[in-house]
């Protein structure tokens, strides 16, 4: 007998949702078939069968939140074999594996799914996890609603018929445990700090804010990082980039500010590789590639999909690498290995208007480039006053890997790359 078990899909996740099942008790299964609908805090993954053999049980029900990473699932009998009880050790378990990120069925919510109420009697209201949000966001009560769903489960359709009313209300009180990581002042209830039940509306944190908070915690408090400033002027970017995209126009590309800075770290990268590098405990990671991370906002958080080897790409290329890696973000399709990886950081505001801004460091990486808006400034040059449209830059770096001098050095390659991008065209 072999033990299915819950899969890490990446290598920050700590538990899932059990969004679906494609077997029952009784089916047979091959190796690689798909089996199951894993929900993480970043996509909907499909998950398949590493072995094969007949589905003797399943042990986490459809809908089910907080699978913990390895815990048994369902059960599998070899074929031609005996299952064995479930509490014989000599059981082997096996993982099941991902295969590929889906668009999440529903739209990429902001409130998660409460968790299973129960009935008067003690016993769980079976609903799935999309019908328990829209509950909690109507104000509707799972006890009076009576599902038309598979053996009785409460379905999205039951609960958007269903009159509001006598709902739970959200908890008004975070946890420490609702969010590790996070310092016991910052969980403190709203009341303790002198504001009131019922003065505000509490969106309870999805798996995507509790992700993205716990590693923002786990990098300010741990990693000894500083910021180093500079501006660069981006008239002759600008310049270049206008006839970049007008003979780019036929085939329908257009290259972004953005584009332009990735292409330009990723060659000051190779020129500065000490600056393209990671802190382990066994030694510092010296990378052969600029796999170069951009941030992307979604619906409830941040995501950094990657370009990989930069520094071997056009502008045309990273420009349609960076159009499709964005938009799928936002869709919640990328791949795990489209996002998780990368060796250094970029992330620009400069569309929202923002002059300068530094940037949490995205571990295990050595730096992360902060891009502020381009406005044009009184400069002057050769003793003369003169403007020229500016860009103020932040690297924020870990100083285990990447000190002053060396962070210094990147951006004194990267500035003559992005003042005169005549370079990168080659």
């Amino acid at each position: 007998m072999t033990d299915i078990l819950m899969p890490a899909l990446s290598p920050t996740m700590e538990e899932g949702v059990l969004a679906k099942w494609h077997v029952k008790v009784g089916d047979v299964v091959s190796a690689g078939d798909v089996i199951a609908e894993i929900e993480t805090d970043k996509a909907t993954m499909e998950v398949e069968a590493v072995d094969e053999g007949e589905v003797t049980d399943i042990l986490v029900a459809e809908g089910t939140e907080g699978v913990k990473v390895n815990t048994p699932i369902a059960r599998l009998k070899d074929e031609g074999g005996a299952a064995a009880p479930a509490s014989k050790a000599e059981t082997p378990k096996v993982e099941a594996a991902p295969v590929k990120a889906e668009a999440s069925k529903a739209a990429a919510p902001v409130v998660p799914a409460p968790a299973a109420p129960k009935s008067d009697s003690g016993e769980r209201i079976f609903a799935s996890p999309l019908a328990r949000r829209i509950a909690a966001q109507n104000g509707v009560d799972l006890k009076s609603i009576k599902g038309t769903g598979p053996h009785g489960r409460i379905v999205k359709r039951d609960v958007e018929g269903a009159p509001k009313g006598a709902a739970q209300p959200a908890a008004s009180t975070a946890t420490a445990a609702a969010t590790p990581g996070i310092a016991p002042r910052q969980v403190q209830s709203l009341a303790q700090m002198g504001i009131p039940d019922g003065s505000y509306d509490l969106i309870p944190l999805d798996g995507m804010k509790k992700a993205v908070a716990r590693r923002m915690v786990d990098s300010i408090q741990n990693v000894p990082h500083f910021p180093l400033f500079i501006d660069v002027e981006i008239d002759q970017l600008m310049a270049v980039r206008a006839k970049v995209n007008k003979m780019l126009e036929p085939q329908g590309i257009k290259v972004s500010v953005n584009d332009f800075v990735i292409k330009a770290a990723a060659l000051a990268l190779k020129m500065v590789p000490e600056a393209n590098a990671s802190y382990t405990p066994e030694g510092i990671a010296m990378h052969h590639n600029a796999d170069v991370s951009m941030a992307v906002a979604i619906d409830g958080g941040l995501i950094t999909p990657i370009i990989r080897k930069a520094e071997t790409k056009g502008l045309a290329q990273i420009a349609t690498e960076s159009k499709d890696l964005a938009k799928r973000a936002r869709e919640r399709k990328l791949k795990p290995e489209e996002f998780q990886g990368g060796t250094f950081s970029v992330s620009n505001l400069g569309m929202f208007g923002i002059k300068s801004f530094s940037s949490i460091i995205n571990e295990p990486q050595g730096c992360i480039m902060s891009v502020g808006a381009g406005e044009q400034r009184a400069v002057v040059k050769d003793g003369q006053l003169g403007v020229a449209t500016v860009m103020t830059v932040t690297l924020t770096c870990d100083h285990r890997v990447v000190d002053g001098a060396t962070g210094a050095r990147f951006l004194q390659a990267f500035k003559p790359l992005i003042e005169d991008p005549v370079a990168m065209l080659a």
